[in-house]
C-alpha cells in the first residue's frame, strides 16, 4: 500500500478506536439510549470512512499560495490548505487549483501586471507537480482524473477567475487552455471589462462605488469569451458573476456551466450567493452549484438584531451601511490594524460556522434541483474554512455529515465529485 493509501484510511481507525474507547469507560450510570447512540455514532464513522476511502473527492475551488499571499488566508503553519499532505491527510483526490487574480484599475498596465500575477501562479503549480516527483499531476480530462485516483496520485485541475488577466484580449483564453485550463471564470471583486461582478468594487482614491450593474450582464468582449471557451471544450464558472451575467451565461453557454464556489442566498442574503432564479437555471440546464465552506456565505445574516449590531460597527469604523455583508467594504478602512479589528469584530458578531451549516445549503439544492446539480468546491486559501472543516485534511467529516443526513453512498459519490466530472466531460464532448 502507498503512503498515500494508508493515510487515507489511517484516519477514521484512529476515530472508531476513540469512539470504542469512550464505550468502554463509560460509568456505570450511563444509560442504555447512551451507549446505544455512541454505538450508532462509531457505526456510522466506519461506514462514513469506508465511502470517503472509495470515492473519487474533488473540492471544485482552491487558490494558489504564492509569497504575496496574505498569511490570514492559509494554514496557521503558513502553508496552502490544500497542500498535497493535507489532501492525503484528507482523502481528497483532487482540487480545481485557480488562476485568480484581484480587482485592479482599468489600464493597460494594471491589466499587464494581473497577466503576471496569474503566470506566477502558474508556475508555482508546475513547480508544485515538478517537485513532487510523481505523486502530484496535472489533469485535464476525466479520464486523467480518474487514472490519478486509481494510481493514487493528487490530481490538480487548472482554474482560471478574473478576465483581468487576459488583457482585453479574448485570443488569451486559448493561451491559459493549453497551459491547462479547463474552468473559466470571468469575474471576481468588481466589473472588468468583460462582465458585471456580484460585488462592485470601492475607489478609494475617489470614494466612490462603481454602479450596480455596468454592462447589465455581459459586455460585448464577455460574450465572446463564453463562446471562445465553449468552442475549447471547457467549463464556464459563475461564481462571482452578477446575477445578469449569470444568468445570460447559463442561457448563452452551448455546455453546461458550474459555480465552483457559491452558496444559496435564500439561506445566506448576500450579494455572492445565488438566487433562487439562478439555481432554477443551473438545474435546468445541467450545471452545477458547489457550495463553499465560507463563513460568510453559510450564515443567515438577515435577523434585524444582526443588521442593527453590524451597521454599529460600520458607523464605529467609518465604513458604508450599504451593504449587509459582514466582510464587504472592509477595504475602505484605511489602517490595516482598524480593518483587522473590523474585521474580527463583524466575525464575533456571526458566530461560528459549522460543517452542519454547509449541509444545510447542499440540503436546500437538492431539495430544489436535486442530487445531480451539487458538489463541493470551499475557497480555500481565500478566507474559506470553517469548524470542522478548516482544510482538506478534514474533508472526512463532510462524508459523515452527508451520511447522518440520509444520503446514499452513490449520492455522496456524485456530491464529492461525479457531478462536476460530468460537467467537464460534457464540456469536452461539445466540441
Amino acid at each position: 500500500m502507498s503512503v498515500f493509501a494508508s493515510l487515507k484510511t489511517s484516519k477514521p481507525n484512529w476515530i472508531i478506536s476513540l469512539a470504542l474507547l469512550g464505550l468502554v469507560s463509560c460509568s456505570e450510570s450511563t444509560t442504555d439510549s447512551e451507549n446505544e447512540e455512541a454505538v450508532s455514532n462509531a457505526a456510522t464513522v466506519e461506514t462514513a470512512a469506508s465511502i470517503h476511502a472509495t470515492t473519487l473527492v474533488l473540492d471544485a475551488h482552491a487558490d494558489i499560495v504564492i509569497p504575496s499571499t496574505s498569511l490570514s488566508y492559509v494554514s496557521d503553519d503558513g502553508t496552502s490548505k490544500v497542500s498535497p499532505d493535507k489532501m492525503q491527510a484528507g482523502g481528497v483526490d483532487a482540487v480545481v487549483m485557480s488562476i485568480a487574480v484581484g480587482p485592479g484599475p482599468r489600464t493597460a498596465q494594471a491589466d499587464a501586471a494581473a497577466r503576471a500575477e496569474a503566470d506566477e501562479k502558474l508556475a508555482a503549480v508546475l513547480a508544485l507537480v515538478e517537485e513532487s516527483q510523481g505523486s502530484v499531476v496535472i489533469a485535464t480530462t476525466v479520464a486523467e482524473i480518474e487514472s490519478a485516483h486509481e494510481r493514487n496520485q493528487s490530481a490538480l485541475i487548472l482554474g482560471f477567475q478574473n478576465a483581468r488577466s487576459l488583457e482585453g484580449n479574448v485570443s488569451a483564453i486559448n493561451e491559459f487552455y493549453q497551459a491547462g485550463v479547463r474552468i473559466f471564470g470571468l469575474n471576481h471583486l468588481g466589473h472588468n471589462d468583460f462582465s458585471d461582478s456580484s460585488r462592485p468594487e470601492f475607489n478609494g482614491e475617489t470614494g466612490e462605488y462603481q454602479v450596480a450593474e455596468e454592462h447589465k450582464g455581459l459586455s460585448a468582449l464577455g460574450i465572446a469569451a463564453i463562446a471562445r471557451i465553449n468552442a475549447l471544450g471547457a467549463v464556464v464558472d459563475i461564481s462571482q458573476l452578477s446575477k445578469a451575467a449569470a444568468l445570460q451565461v447559463m442561457r448563452l453557454s452551448t455546455s453546461p456551466v458550474i459555480a465552483s464556489h457559491s452558496n444559496a442566498k435564500t439561506i445566506s442574503d448576500v450579494t455572492r450567493n445565488l438566487s433562487d432564479e439562478e439555481i432554477d437555471l443551473i438545474g435546468e440546464t445541467g450545471g452545477v452549484i458547489h457550495v463553499a465552506a465560507f463563513k460568510g456565505y453559510l450564515l443567515n445574516i438577515s435577523e434585524p438584531e444582526f443588521i442593527v449590531e453590524l451597521k454599529r460597527l460600520r458607523r464605529e469604523a467609518g465604513i458604508s451601511e450599504e451593504y449587509n455583508y459582514p466582510y464587504d467594504l472592509y477595504w475602505e478602512i484605511e489602517d490595516p490594524a482598524d480593518a483587522a479589528a473590523y474585521i474580527a469584530a463583524a466575525s464575533d458578531l456571526m458566530g461560528p460556522a459549522t460543517v452542519e451549516h454547509m449541509l444545510d445549503h447542499v440540503d436546500y439544492i437538492v431539495g430544489r434541483i436535486g442530487i445531480d446539480h451539487v458538489g463541493i468546491g470551499n475557497d480555500f486559501n481565500h478566507g474559506s474554512g470553517i469548524e470542522g472543516y478548516d482544510d482538506a485534511s478534514e474533508a472526512e467529516n463532510i462524508t459523515i455529515g452527508l451520511l447522518n443526513r440520509g444520503y446514499s453512498k452513490s449520492e455522496i459519490a456524485k456530491i464529492w465529485s461525479g457531478n462536476f466530472l460530468r460537467v467537464l466531460d460534457a464540456a469536452a464532448s461539445s466540441i
